[in-house]
């Protein structure tokens, strides 16, 4: 799909832990592309997000929150994964938090304006201001900043400005051919959504540090007519946190596998048979080697 005036190119939403990146990618495509949740960090990888209209096509890449961390393994391969989407990128948006301004979203900024490409402000959460002229200042000073194409207060939550930061990033990309498919919306597979889904329900109910030391691995998945039958692992890094995440009586295990179930029926729209057990790999996100086996760590 290309016409001579056809646009394409790749838009980084970068920013700090927390400030609503994912909720952001998933308005920009109308589909739920990656996982959220109210805790920093939920996202571990580069996700892309397609958006095909007839005279352009941008794929907007979803990144790991950039943060200081580097203690671990998983918190290096994170901050690599988002550093590389900003590198790759034709555009970057940077996403912010209204009236607030900290030393990593300093350091998202430095990161992005040594790349040297287009820089776009996406001021978000501006429903939670009030009254909205509260906004201004904080505006004013942001654009003192950094030389930034454009600053765009918005509500990725309420869907309030999207188009006009769609808008803002067209204008700056390149001429040039689609990279995906018209009806390709995501570059990840199903087991990959499938894993996500079930690990965004653990990150929901589970609190403190647990959350951080899961994953979920989809070891098996199978399609009959309409049934759809996954086999997965739930991953922790110590085997005193079993007990808290199957729950008593395994009430834990059931509520976030049912949860996860209906969701990926939704999903999928077919009857889902999930299958989830918990199995401890010993500080798996502490060792490159662990990260790897378990899909994380490569990007």
């Amino acid at each position: 799909m290309s016409t001579p005036e056809f646009r394409s190119g790749f838009v980084a939403l970068a920013g700090r832990p927390n400030v609503g990146k994912s909720t952001l990618l998933n308005a920009l495509i109308g589909a739920k592309v990656s996982i959220v949740t109210p805790k920093p960090q939920t996202t571990r990888h580069r996700i892309l997000g397609i958006d095909t209209q007839a005279q352009y096509q941008i794929v907007f890449v979803d990144t790991p929150g950039l943060h200081r961390g580097h203690a671990r393994a998983l918190n290096r391969a994170m901050n690599r994964a988002a550093g590389a989407a900003i590198g790759d990128a034709d555009v970057t948006v940077i996403v912010l938090e209204s009236l607030r301004w900290t030393e990593e979203d300093q350091d998202v900024l430095g990161r992005a304006q040594a790349v040297g490409t287009p820089l776009i402000a996406a001021v978000n959460k501006v429903d939670m201001v009030h009254p909205r002229n509260r906004l201004m200042p904080y505006l004013q000073a942001l654009a003192e900043k950094a030389p930034f194409e454009e600053i765009v207060p918005i509500s990725a939550l309420k869907g309030t400005n999207v188009e006009a930061l769609r808008r803002a990033v067209l204008q700056r990309l390149p001429q040039g051919p689609a990279y995906f498919p018209a009806d390709q919306i995501s570059d990840r597979n199903e087991r990959f959504q499938i894993a996500e889904l079930i690990r965004e329900k653990f990150m929901l109910r589970l609190r403190e540090e647990i959350p951080y030391g899961l994953t979920v691995q989809v070891e098996a998945l199978e399609k009959a007519d309409d049934l759809m039958r996954v086999a997965a692992i739930v991953w922790i890094e110590r085997d005193s946190h079993k007990g808290i995440v199957i729950g008593q009586g395994g009430a834990q295990l059931k509520a976030c596998g049912r949860s996860a179930r209906l969701e990926v029926e939704r999903l999928f729209d077919r009857r889902v048979h999930l299958d989830l057990r918990v199995k401890v790999k010993e500080n798996w996100a502490d060792r490159e080697r662990d990260l790897r086996s378990l899909g994380l760590g490569d990007e």
